[in-house]
């Protein structure tokens, strides 16, 4: 589920506050039963049509890439590693959280040049 709010996405980010909003009420409904529910929200990822959509122009990366704190796009590993942390043991009292795997997008309020 992503964070935060884009222009001309109204419906796909009103989706995702529903996600974060049913997450939270799966969680306390099912913990007595040994049911975990987390939200996963990963921030943008190296995928093969991202890049198809950024060769055209790749301007257009750069505009985007600049506001990313860690410079970058996350791999896809380095999201699956999140799911597997809230899959394993480790996070046996992780209930109802929200786990950013974003690079610390949500956390930045302005990004270092």
């Amino acid at each position: 589920a992503l964070m935060g709010a884009a222009t001309s996405q109204i419906s796909y980010t009103a989706s995702k506050g529903a996600v974060l909003s049913l997450s939270r009420e799966l969680a306390v409904q099912f913990a007595r039963e040994g049911v975990r529910v987390n939200a996963l929200c990963p921030g943008p990822v190296e995928t093969p049509l991202l890049m198809r959509l950024f060769s055209d122009d790749p301007a257009a990366y750069e505009r985007r890439r600049i506001h990313l704190p860690m410079g970058r796009l996350a791999q896809a590993r380095e999201i699956a590693y999140g799911a597997l942390f809230l899959a394993s043991d480790e996070s046996s009292y992780v209930n109802g959280a929200t786990f950013l795997v974003d690079g610390g997008l949500t956390a930045a309020y302005v990004t270092p040049e």
